[in-house]
């Protein structure tokens, strides 16, 4: 047999076909699996913010519904303010425990709840009328307390413990409370 015969009887030259992008290196599906547990993570931490931030929001019209109460009545009447303090007490008690745990907190009375809201009042805004106000509450005989300052106060401690714990994200006890707690 001659060589030219051999020859002709090769097949030509091809070029290998494209590497295509199916099926994915096992680095790919690595990347897959990472992100999507990060967009996982990140969606369930968006969904805890929106949580404490509906709850923070719910709190606060709890204290604004107080508020309106007392102006639809006659702010200058001494029972009035009374039954707004006890109002706001409650609803900074209801905020608290949902924060805290319940032995820590539904015992507290009198000094040492003002201590219990001064050691979480970010702004220190609780002024000593204001103290005394929310420590004696229904028992005072008198309540010569400028609401608008108790509200602004309450407000504003409310927003401080559940902007830090949105913050930080840090709970210093594991809350039992329910979702509608204010």
């Amino acid at each position: 047999m001659d060589i030219a015969d051999a020859l002709s009887q090769l097949a030509d030259i091809h070029a290998p076909q494209a590497v295509g992008w199916w099926p994915l290196a096992p680095g790919w599906w690595l990347l897959i699996a990472m992100l999507i547990a990060g967009l996982l993570w990140g969606l369930w931490k968006l969904m805890a913010r929106l949580r404490l931030q509906r709850r923070a929001n719910q709190a606060v019209a709890e204290l604004d519904k107080c508020l309106n109460k007392l102006r639809a009545g006659d702010e200058q009447d001494m029972q009035q303010r009374l039954v707004y303090v006890n109002e706001v007490n409650s609803v900074l008690r209801r905020v608290a425990l949902a924060h805290f745990s319940q032995s820590e907190v539904a015992g507290l009375t009198g000094q040492q709840w003002i201590a219990f809201l001064r050691r979480y009042d970010q702004q220190q805004l609780l002024r000593d009328d204001l103290a005394q106000a929310l420590a004696q509450g229904r028992f005072a005989p008198r309540c010569d307390i400028d609401t608008q300052a108790l509200h602004s106060m309450a407000g504003t401690w409310i927003k401080g413990l559940y902007m830090a714990r949105i913050d930080n994200n840090k709970t210093n006890s594991p809350s039992t409370a329910t979702e509608h707690h204010a």
